[in-house]
């Protein structure tokens, strides 16, 4: 078996930051501006930030960096990356089982993850057209519910429209489709949540926004608070779910892992407080629930770009980048199962095409979760929170437990030590003993 350091026929991002730029757009998507600051809200706040911030920093960056260094040692897709890496390390051919579940978790998240960026879409040409000029919560809430959720047609074609363009660059290849998207999509997203917070720190209830963001209350926690605080860290940080992996094996040998993974993790974090920060003040400057759910985010900020100079061009171009924030982490979902059809032979055109049907498929489980299936349910969950739970709650935070294992227990320590390559061995010490327990 050819060993993984001379699988050199891969394709590569042309430099380490085009791969913090891939794997920061990865990262951030609807989990930091859409679901970061609702899930915030339901959970009380601060204490839950905090909660977060300590999964992120004590066991999303360790699994980051682990991820990133099975990718970049076996130079291929997940399934035959974890199979090639097993094979290395004398252990059971089981652990390619990880790889799977990496490819068919972004594969699930895919599916509905589309329906929600359809609905940025269908708010970029609300905007567009001036709908939000001088509208109310109620109005908005109203428009939001019945004249999207409640529309199965309306949410299809928004639906189809996102993967359409999702599959368009993913079928272009890496250099072409992916990193050609990336260069553009996150700078122009940094540059508009910056617009955004201005706007925030304007509104006259910024500090009453940042209060909630940042104090701390532990009454307010549960120990499902602290499970989807988990479950978010892995989430937002596209952990265990085989993107993390795919992109890694693209990534330039010379690039250091550890400082790599810790700019995207930080970039990752301030783009989900920040996204907090732009939105709590606008929800507490309207009277508006901060635990409103999913809908949060397209029933407050209507209402503050409806009552601002040059509304209509702010909320377009916010929601274009929600858009864009949600279509640099949707190529990321579906790369790892495309890389692995595109190694059994198949043309990446045909896969495309193959695996775009069969996400769009699925995902309209999820739009009828909001209206003709809304009263069909399992264990209380319908066909969208039932796959939102699975995925976010159990398989992301199962793939990282199984990478951890892997990375901390399985391979030999001579092939991690010299792919990760930290400077100070303290470093790669500390790293050893977070990855292990």
């Amino acid at each position: 078996m050819t060993s993984a350091s001379e699988n050199t026929d891969n394709a590569q991002w042309g430099s380490r930051w085009v791969f913090v730029l891939a794997a920061t757009g990865s990262a951030v998507g609807l989990g930091n501006i859409w679901k970061f600051p609702y899930i915030t809200g339901e959970n009380g706040g601060g204490a839950f930030v905090l909660v977060y911030l300590l999964c992120i920093l004590l066991i999303g960056i360790p699994i980051m960096i682990a991820e990133v260094m099975l990718g970049r040692r076996a130079k291929t897709d997940p399934i035959n990356g974890m199979k090639l890496l097993a094979h290395q390390a004398e252990a059971s051919r089981f652990w390619m089982l990880l790889g799977v579940m990496g490819v068919l978790a972004g594969f699930l998240i895919l599916s509905y993850y589309s329906v929600i960026a359809g609905w940025a879409l269908d708010y970029t040409m609300d905007a567009a057209s001036g709908a939000f000029s001088g509208v109310t919560a109620e109005q908005i809430g109203q428009s939001f519910n019945e004249g999207l959720l409640q529309n199965p047609g309306k949410l299809i074609f928004w639906h189809s429209l996102f993967m359409v363009l999702t599959m368009l660059v993913v079928a272009r290849g890496v250099t072409r489709g992916l990193e050609m998207a990336i260069r553009f999509l996150m700078p122009a997203l940094f540059i508009l949540l910056a617009v955004m917070l201005g706007y925030a720190f304007s509104s006259g209830s910024f500090m009453e926004g940042f209060s909630f963001l940042f104090s701390f209350d532990a009454s307010k926690l549960s120990g499902n608070s602290l499970l989807i605080a988990m479950g978010h860290a892995f989430f937002t940080l596209s952990l265990g779910m085989g993107a993390i992996m795919i992109y890694g094996s693209y990534m330039p040998k010379k690039a250091s892992i550890g400082t790599t993974v810790l700019t995207v993790g930080l970039l990752d974090t301030l783009v989900a407080l920040a996204a907090g920060l732009a939105i709590f003040p606008i929800v507490f400057a309207n009277q508006l629930e901060p635990g409103a759910g999913p809908g949060l985010l397209f029933v407050t900020l209507p209402v503050a770009f409806g009552q601002m100079p040059f509304g209509s061009v702010f909320a377009t171009l916010f929601f274009l980048l929600v858009t864009f924030a949600a279509w640099s982490s949707s190529i990321s979902l579906i790369e790892p199962a495309v890389a692995w059809l595109e190694k059994r032979g198949y043309k990446r055109l045909q896969v495309s095409v193959v695996l775009g049907i069969a996400c769009w498929l699925l995902g309209l489980g999820t739009v009828f979760s909001f209206n003709i299936w809304a009263d069909y349910k399992l264990w209380g969950l319908n066909f969208f929170e039932l796959l939102d739970y699975l995925t976010a709650n159990l398989m992301l935070p199962l793939g990282g437990l199984a990478i951890s294992i892997f990375a901390g227990w399985i391979m030999k320590r001579s092939t991690v030590q010299k792919e990760i390559a930290f400077e100070s061995f303290a470093v790669y010490a500390m790293w050893t003993v977070t990855i292990r327990f």
